[in-house]
């Protein structure tokens, strides 16, 4: 098989990427690719823990914020600038769909992706394939589209109202390690498609995967000077953003709450948020046997795809109690086929087993809690110990449990891995259920499992997630292009991929008034009254 990557790669996450031959990252500033002066030498294989990355220790911020400051409030683009770039930037999605749509650059980037972020092979294809769908929907004319705007007549003939959407300038992107492809991807591109400038940092764990995208657009004609990309820890990109704050018009974050809640304020609430998410599923009462199966396979995924970490996890399990008995035990079974082999299950680059252990530990200790599978450390493996490595875990706990203040907080931290609370409950706890969903505090996605309308409509009209799942298929993550993936609630909540996303996310709206005339037959100054 021919390597097409190699035209634009600069890492090979089949033969390079090792102790005895690290890849390189560079940063992207000012139109070049550029080395730093200094190295992390804390960047290491997930599997092994071999030094298999020589990532850039940016701390010299001043190129980066230059090009911050080249940009004008009015952006790259607008509808009344510049607005060949919408053509441009389609062809750009066009080209680089069709090589990412080619076997061996699909292959490269999911290889790449599964070196860094560790999960099966399925998962980071899924992955690729919604970057390069993403890209197909706006190739051609999909970017112009984007811009549509709307026009109103005006009160007397000469004059109507038009409203355009109008980009932010310079923005910020920062991204997270769970999909170091598809995130970046999706918000980068809808920033630039609206006629911003990002400079986009993503966890360095894994940025070698969208530096490699990176150099991929600018192989298929994106102009290297649209944009800046930066390596650098997470509390140096914090001072790069302080430093900056006067000139940045708009951060979109994806992260954890602690950090989205200091970038907030830093930034006066100039920040767009998909910060964290504790999802629930409730399943109904009208139990089927024909679907038990289909539900426990859904569940399954929904809690441990990624091993666990992915904001849209299952966090929480709902089960009426007209299924728990048959659900529980399949539950089981098929956690126990995930295994480090085909990494269905695998490393944990957020969380270390010591800090998995005190949680559930923690969680164990809620009176009426119990262990109903895993609980353990993944055994025979070289995962090195700054990252977990713990079997899909359950624990059941008591709805009386859940309400009330005590317990509350506790049972609805989201613990970043393969770990989910499960509660059973009767017909009479529904209310109980809906006063919870009311007080977690991110509403990200969720999934109402049942064929019962009235039930379906009484627990969705309650609620106020993002993105909601409603019926016997129903769940919480694998999103499809058309999920909005922002949480509800928060104005803060930024969606991401479709065009709705897109245009909340990266404009804002303008309206220009044109007032021509003429003016009205006989018209003089009038008398002051």
């Amino acid at each position: 098989m021919s390597k097409t990557w190699k035209a634009f790669a600069t890492v090979d996450p089949f033969a390079e990427m090792t102790a005895a031959a690290p890849g390189k990252l560079q940063n992207l500033v000012g139109g070049s690719w550029v080395d730093a002066k200094s190295y992390r030498d804390d960047i290491v294989d997930p599997i092994n823990g071999d030094a298999f990355l020589e990532v850039p220790d940016t701390k010299d911020f001043a190129p980066f914020i230059d090009g911050l400051r080249s940009c004008p409030k009015s952006g790259l683009h607008n509808p009344l600038k510049n607005n060949d770039r919408y053509v441009y930037l389609g062809r750009v999605c066009a080209r680089a769909a069709a090589l990412m749509a080619t076997p061996e650059v699909e292959e490269y980037f999911t290889k790449l992706v599964q070196r860094l972020m560790p999960k099966s092979w399925q998962q980071c294809l899924g992955e690729i394939t919604v970057t390069r769908v993403f890209l197909e929907n706006f190739a051609g004319d999909g970017v112009r589209f984007l811009a549509r705007g709307f026009s109103n007549p005006g009160d007397h003939p000469g004059q109507e109202s038009r409203g355009y959407r109008w980009p932010y300038g310079p923005v910020v992107v920062v991204a997270p390690f769970n999909f170091p492809i598809e995130i970046p991807a999706l918000q980068t591109m809808g920033a630039l498609f609206m006629g911003n400038r990002p400079l986009v940092k993503v966890d360095s764990k894994v940025s070698a995967v969208f530096e490699q995208f990176l150099r991929m657009l600018i192989h298929c004609g994106l102009d290297p000077n649209d944009l800046d990309y930066i390596h650098c820890r997470g509390e140096n990109m914090g001072e790069l953003i302080n430093s900056a704050t006067d000139t940045i018009r708009q951060v979109q974050f994806t992260g954890s709450s602690s950090v989205a809640e200091h970038v907030a304020a830093t930034l006066r609430g100039k920040v767009r948020l998909e910060d964290a998410g504790f999802d629930w599923k409730i399943i109904g009462p009208d139990y089927d046997s024909q679907w038990l199966d289909y539900v426990a396979w859904q569940c399954d995924e929904d809690a441990y795809n990624a091993s666990g970490q992915k904001c849209s996890a299952q966090s929480i399990l709902f089960v009426h109690r007209n299924w728990s008995e048959n659900l529980y035990p399949k539950l089981a079974e098929l956690a126990g086929r995930r295994s480090l082999e085909d990494l269905t299950v695998g490393p944990i680059l957020s969380w270390t087993n010591e800090q998995i252990r005190n949680h559930i530990d923690t969680v164990l200790a809620v009176p009426g809690a119990r262990l109903l599978f895993g609980g353990n450390a993944l055994t025979g493996h070289t995962i090195p110990d700054c990252f977990g490595a713990w079997q899909p875990t359950a624990v059941e706990v008591p709805i009386a449990a859940l309400d009330g203040d005590e317990h509350f907080d506790l049972l609805t931290t989201e613990l970043f891995g393969p770990f989910q609370v499960v509660a059973s409950w009767d017909d009479d706890d529904l209310d109980t259920v809906l006063e919870l969903c009311e007080r977690m505090q991110n509403h990200l996605t969720a999934a109402v499992v049942s064929s019962d309308i009235e039930f379906q409509n009484k627990v969705l009209g309650a609620t106020v997630n993002g993105t909601t799942y409603c019926g016997m298929r129903a769940r919480t993550t694998g999103a499809p292009q058309n999920h909005w993936f922002g949480p509800s609630g928060d104005p803060r909540g930024a969606g991401i991929g479709t065009p709705e996303a897109i245009r909340i996310t990266w404009s804002a709206h303008r309206e220009i008034i044109a007032d021509q005339g003429p003016a009205p037959d006989g018209w003089t100054i009038p008398p002051v009254r």
